[in-house]
């Protein structure tokens, strides 16, 4: 499996960005695809997640401004940001898990200014 990210940039407080990810090799319905992200000097931390089903859990820090999307046969997975804040600010990775391997794309940047 492979992830490639694209959508990142600089957006003011308030703006808006579209993350997506395009997925390469199969994608079995029991995998789990989210977006992670990683501020400096803190640990990576799962921003949202989308099941197979189309059932969604977001952290609470974005709940309300955030809406994860896939696409047909798993082969994107979205992530609108809307009313971005400073704290957004980070790296966002796409992410698969699946039983048998834990997959990841190496990162799009996101900086959100006051």
């Amino acid at each position: 499996v492979q992830l490639v990210e694209s959508g990142g940039g600089s957006v003011q407080a308030g703006g808006s960005l579209k993350l997506s990810c395009a997925t390469s090799g199969y994608i079995s319905p029991t995998c789990k695809m989210g977006w992670y992200r990683q501020a400096p000097g803190k640990e990576r931390e799962l921003v949202s997640r989308i099941m197979s089903d189309g059932t969604t859990t977001y952290v609470d820090l974005v709940k309300g401004r955030f809406t994860i999307s896939q696409g047909n046969d798993r082969n994107t997975v979205s992530l609108q940001m809307n009313n971005l804040k400073t704290e957004d600010t980070a790296v966002y990775y796409c992410n698969v898990e699946c039983g048998w391997g834990n997959y990841w794309g190496r990162g799009t940047q996101v900086t959100v200014s006051s």
